[in-house]
């Protein structure tokens, strides 16, 4: 009995001993699986933050593209009226300086009929006044005392515009004030408009409805630029006859203000309506429009927390609002 007793407890112990040693090799078959997959998901996440990481370098690339393409946009924007701010200031400077020639000639015809009378200053005879007379009446002194006046006068007002000028350029671009800051949209306005006034004169009468509004807190070299690009592209939507922008303001409430750019000219489709502030996207031939005009002011816009809603019938013409808050509620970089 006690021999049976003891091959059951051996043959026991060999079983228990096999089971155990199989749920051994088991549990080491299951933790290697489970380190492999461990290693894969490790794999996994490595592979998701490496793709994170690009993403995140190509939507810095992108920015810093879309930036650079904003610049490009404004410089072509200056490039594109450089030739006609040419014009504007070299209309005043060429009378000025005929000006400046006829009048140097009649300094000199003066200064010969001075020495011509001081010569006979003791000559009282009637021969002697009579050629003073003649010498009057040959260089026409009477009327070039007079021209002299108003060459002077016509002269310092071409002066004047060109100082204009450049005061509405440095306006435009505010060069001296890069921050935010309190700004009168009008002045921006009127400023703006005698910058592209060569790319209006010829094509479309300009009326001003201006309400009452109070200064508005901006960049205001960059609303400068919406108008800007606004105004242009109303001067290019003539086609062979002459029309008209009409310029709006007012307060619509206590916190924003309204500014409107309004033509009588062509007119937009619905379906070219509903991607004018896509990127690139331009109806106008190749080489003439970058696309990036009204993407740029939709992003000035935004950048003050305000909006641009457009209105626009095929053969009636097209209205832009832009709704700016009066003050910003957060001041960005």
């Amino acid at each position: 009995m006690v021999d049976q007793a003891y091959k059951d407890f051996d043959e026991d112990r060999t079983a228990i001993e096999r089971t155990l040693d199989l749920m051994s090799q088991e549990l080491t078959q299951r933790n290697a699986e489970l380190r492999h997959e461990l290693a894969q998901k490790q794999l996994v996440q490595d592979a998701l933050i490496a793709e994170k990481n690009e993403q995140l370098a190509l939507i810095k690339k992108l920015e810093e593209a879309h930036n650079q393409l904003l610049q490009s946009e404004k410089l072509a924007s200056i490039g594109q009226l450089a030739a006609g701010v040419a014009h504007e200031i070299n209309n005043p400077i060429g009378f000025v300086s005929s000006n400046l020639t006829t009048l140097r000639n009649y300094v000199n015809s003066f200064l010969e009929a001075t020495a011509v009378y001081d010569g006979l200053m003791g000559d009282v005879s009637d021969a002697g006044r009579q050629q003073v007379a003649a010498m009057r009446a040959k260089l026409d002194l009477d009327f070039m005392k007079d021209d002299a006046v108003s060459l002077l006068e016509e002269s310092a007002e071409g002066i004047r515009r060109v100082r204009q000028i450049v005061q509405d350029l440095k306006d435009f671009s505010h060069v001296d004030e890069a921050q935010w800051q309190w700004a009168d949209l009008h002045k921006g306005l009127n400023s703006t408009l005698n910058i592209v006034n060569n790319e209006i004169k010829y094509v479309a009468d300009v009326v001003k409805d201006y309400g009452l509004i109070p200064e508005v807190q901006c960049l205001a070299s960059q609303l400068n630029q919406v108008f800007l690009n606004m105004l242009i592209n109303a001067s290019h939507a003539f086609k062979g006859k002459r029309g008209v922008i009409t310029i709006r303001t007012g307060q619509l409430d206590g916190e924003s203000v309204f500014v409107e750019i309004a033509d009588n000219g062509c007119g937009m489709a619905p379906e070219v309506v509903g991607r004018i502030f896509d990127p690139f996207f331009t109806t106008k031939p190749v080489g003439q429009g970058t696309g990036l005009g009204l993407s740029l002011a939709y992003s000035i816009m935004k950048k003050h927390q305000g909006r641009i809603d457009v209105k626009s019938q095929v053969g009636e013409g097209t209205t832009f609002r832009m709704t700016l808050p009066i003050q910003q509620e957060e001041v960005l970089p």
